[in-house]
């Protein structure tokens, strides 16, 4: 059987940094008027989890290229790249994977980011998304670098079902107690993801509402999502956040409660007891396009403008190549001037995308 191979992406560029140089005056817009806020890096491409809806093993299996360390940016590049997004507006950044936890020496990394500054001296909000496989052994020491807060991905609580879902034998009670210890730690307030995937884990929503209420953690439900090409996404197995947030109020009294940002992509509910809340995160059914302020970083330092990007911009190849803070920023701050993706909203407007059309993995720059 020949080896199943999907393609990160079909198209990279090299941006320019001739004409005049862009100042940094942390009021970057896009064509739409949407400001660079948010920034997001991958770390690593690899995990050690197979979830079904994002590294399914038939594609990402042991015969699977990965990239060779010497392709990944090191320490200092991401360093260097993030004081340049500072520069540019950006205030909240987010490390991710793959299993961003599975970098050597990941501390030493949120130690230099924790160093940086917004332009008024406001600290970074730096933060990390993982599977908890990891996290009961590194909480305190991620913290004790400059960590935030953390998103712990778990998308189910029985055991057979969870193990079906990461295809990697691990258990929900390892990632339960990741998350405890990240609680014991002061990475708060801690959010909890699940993907729904109707037909497939929707039988949990219940039990992970009632497990997390009044935890502290927040339990946030996501709609899954048409990233990439490898998952084999179909509409069919959307279970809209409505549905998700009906389900629970039959059960829990919700009370809709506002948004803590203009951009935040998940829409709050509390519960009407006042022991805690829950988000929804309706990336399908009702997008967000319009309020977007993420560009996103992948593992080799090609910057991306969409969760759904079919290309990026190799800033690694700027950095490796002399261009200086100046030029990095100027290619930036133009890359970001002429953004216009709008990816979700199109979707809900239109004919789906080809089949075949190349996207970025999920898996690849992080969700």
């Amino acid at each position: 059987m020949s080896r199943r191979i999907i393609p990160v992406a079909d198209v990279s560029a090299i941006p320019s940094v001739a004409g005049e140089p862009l100042a940094a005056r942390g009021m970057l817009a896009d064509t739409l008027s949407r400001p660079l806020r948010d920034l997001r890096i991958s770390v690593t491409d690899r995990c050690n989890f197979r979830c079904v809806y994002c590294m399914p093993r038939a594609v990402f299996g042991n015969d699977y290229p990965f990239l060779p360390h010497s392709a990944l940016l090191t320490f200092e590049e991401i360093e260097r790249l993030a004081r340049v997004f500072v520069a540019h507006g950006v205030d909240k950044i987010r490390l991710t994977g793959g299993e961003p936890l599975l970098r050597k020496n990941i501390e030493w990394l949120i130690e230099r980011l924790a160093a940086l500054t917004t332009p008024d001296g406001r600290p970074l909000d730096l933060t990390l998304t993982t599977n908890g496989s990891l996290l009961a052994r590194k909480a305190r020491a991620l913290k004790e670098a400059g960590l935030t807060r953390v998103t712990v991905s778990l998308d189910a609580l029985d055991d057979a079902l969870f193990k079906r879902m990461n295809d990697a034998d691990f258990a929900p009670s390892a990632v339960l107690d990741g998350i405890a210890a990240a609680q014991a730690a002061g990475l708060a307030p801690i959010k909890v993801n699940m993907v729904v995937k109707r037909g497939t884990n929707d039988g949990e929503i219940l039990p992970m509402a009632r497990h997390f209420k009044g935890s502290g953690a927040v339990l946030r439900f996501i709609e899954y999502m048409d990233v990439g090409t490898s998952n084999g996404w179909n509409m069919t197995e959307v279970l809209p956040s409505a549905d998700v947030v009906a389900r629970i109020a039959e059960h829990f009294p919700l009370v809709p409660l506002e948004a803590h940002t203009p951009s935040e992509t998940a829409q709050r509910w509390g519960y009407a007891d006042g022991s805690g809340e829950i988000g929804v995160i309706s990336s399908v059914t009702r997008a967000f396009c319009g309020t977007c302020t993420r560009a996103r970083l992948s593992t080799e330092g090609k910057l991306y403008l969409c969760l759904f990007a079919s290309g990026g911009h190799d800033l690694r190849a700027l950095v490796r190549g002399g261009a200086s803070d100046e030029e990095i920023g100027t290619a930036i701050g133009r890359i970001w001037q002429a953004r216009d993706d709008r990816y979700s909203q199109l979707r809900g407007n239109a004919a789906p995308a080809p089949a075949n059309q190349a996207r970025v993995e999920m898996s690849y720059i992080g969700g």
